[in-house]
C-alpha cells in the first residue's frame, strides 16, 4: 500500500488531516489516533455498512464499538433519525471524549456529524466518506445538519471532525450515476475560483469516467485541497466560504421540489450551476461562452443539464427563498464573472430569475 496523501484543514487547535488514499480502512494505526476516548458509534446505512462496517470495527479492537445502520437516501436525512443516533449514544452511556464515526456518503456524514455536535454539546467525529461527493465536499468543512419538509439543511450545525479518512477504493462499490453525482461537486471547484483545474477537467472527462484511479486521485486531492483553503479562510461562512454554493440555491430548490432522493444532489447542483452561469450571462456579468463551456463538461461527464419534466418556475422561486444564504429576505446568489471568478450577487430580480428558469 502506497503512502496516502495527507492534506491539512488549518483552524488553530481544531486542526485536522484529510487522508486520501487507496487500502485507508485497513489502515486503522493511522486513523484510530484520532480517537481519544472508549466509546465509539459507527453511523452507516443500509448499502454501505455490508461492504465496508466490518473493516472499521475490526480497527477499532478493544474498545467499546456500536453501530447505528439507517436507511439509505436524502429523504432520510431527518430530525427522527438524528434521534436514533443520540439514543444509541445514550444507551451506550457515551461520555463526553466519546467518537462518532460516519461510514457512508453525505447523508451520513451530515447527520452522524449533527448529532456528535448535539451530544453533550459536542462529541468528537471522524468522517470516512464512501462516495465522490462526500469525499470532495460534505465530508470537509464541518457544516453539519438535517432536512425539513420545507427545506433542505436548515436544522444544523457547525461542527469540525478530528480527521477525514478518504479510501479511494471505496469507490470501486459505487454505483455509476452516484459516482457521477460526485463529479459534479469536483466541477464545481474549477468553476468558481481554478480554471486551470477545469481546462484539466475538460482534458480527463473520459478518465474520470472510467474511473481511471490516477485520475480519480488528482481530482479528490485537488478538490480538497480547494476546500481546505476556503474553510481556513472561513469557517463559517461569513463571506468567500458562500461561494462554494456556486448552483446550490438552485440545486437545492430542484431537490426540495422533486422530493428528496428523485434528484441526486450532485445532479440538482449540476443543473443549478449551469442555470447561475446563464443567469450571469443574462445580466450581462459573464460571456456566455463559458457557460456553453460549462455545459459541454457536465455533459461530457454525464450529468443532467436541463430542469425535470414538469417543474415549476414559480415553486423552485419560492424554495430558492429559503436558502440560508438570504439576508432579510433578500435572495443572495452566487454567481460568477466567467470560469474561476464566482462572486456573491446580492438583490437579484425575480424576474430574471423566473426568466432562467423558464428558458431551462
Amino acid at each position: 500500500m502506497s503512502e496516502p496523501r495527507q492534506l491539512d484543514v488549518v483552524l488553530g487547535e481544531r486542526s485536522y488531516p484529510i487522508w486520501i488514499g487507496a487500502g485507508l480502512l485497513s489502515d486503522s494505526a493511522r486513523w484510530r489516533r484520532a480517537i481519544r476516548g472508549r466509546h465509539v458509534l459507527i453511523v452507516s446505512n443500509t448499502i454501505v455498512a455490508p461492504l465496508y462496517l466490518d473493516a472499521v470495527r475490526h480497527g477499532l479492537a478493544g474498545l467499546d464499538v456500536v453501530s447505528v445502520v439507517l436507511p439509505d437516501g436524502e429523504q432520510h436525512k431527518t430530525l427522527a433519525h438524528c434521534s436514533v443516533v443520540l439514543d444509541a449514544l445514550a444507551q451506550q452511556k457515551a461520555n463526553r471524549d466519546a467518537c462518532v464515526i460516519a461510514l457512508g456518503g453525505g447523508v451520513v456524514g451530515d447527520l452522524a456529524g449533527f448529532a456528535a455536535a448535539c451530544w453533550m454539546r459536542g462529541i468528537d467525529f471522524l468522517q470516512i466518506p464512501t462516495t465522490l461527493l462526500a469525499q470532495v465536499d460534505s465530508s470537509v468543512g464541518g457544516k453539519t445538519g438535517v432536512n425539513l419538509p420545507a427545506g433542505k439543511n436548515l436544522v444544523g450545525a457547525f461542527h469540525q471532525p478530528r480527521a477525514v479518512v478518504i479510501d479511494t477504493d471505496t469507490l470501486r462499490s459505487l454505483p455509476a450515476r452516484e459516482y457521477r453525482s460526485g463529479l459534479a461537486e469536483v466541477v464545481k471547484y474549477g468553476a468558481i475560483g481554478d480554471a486551470d483545474f477545469f481546462a484539466w477537467l475538460e482534458q480527463h472527462a473520459a478518465a474520470l469516467i472510467a474511473r481511471d484511479s490516477a485520475a480519480v486521485a488528482e481530482a479528490i486531492a485537488r478538490s480538497c485541497l480547494h476546500k481546505a483553503g476556503v474553510v481556513a479562510r472561513d469557517e463559517r461562512e461569513d463571506g468567500e466560504r458562500a461561494l462554494l454554493n456556486f448552483g446550490h440555491t438552485f440545486g437545492h430548490a430542484l431537490e426540495t421540489a422533486s422530493g428528496y432522493g428523485q434528484l441526486l444532489h450532485g445532479e440538482a447542483v449540476a443543473i443549478g450551476m449551469l442555470l447561475a452561469a446563464r443567469l450571469s450571462a443574462q445580466l450581462g456579468r459573464a460571456p456566455a461562452a463559458d457557460s456553453e463551456r460549462l455545459q459541454a463538461l457536465l455533459q461530457a461527464l454525464r450529468l443532467p443539464v436541463a430542469l425535470p419534466p414538469g417543474s415549476n418556475a414559480e415553486t423552485l422561486l419560492r424554495l430558492m427563498y429559503l436558502d440560508k444564504k438570504n439576508l432579510s429576505g433578500q435572495l443572495r446568489l452566487i454567481l460568477w464573472r466567467g470560469l474561476g471568478q464566482a462572486e456573491i450577487v446580492p438583490d437579484v430580480s425575480d424576474v430574471a430569475i423566473r426568466q432562467v428558469l423558464q428558458q431551462a
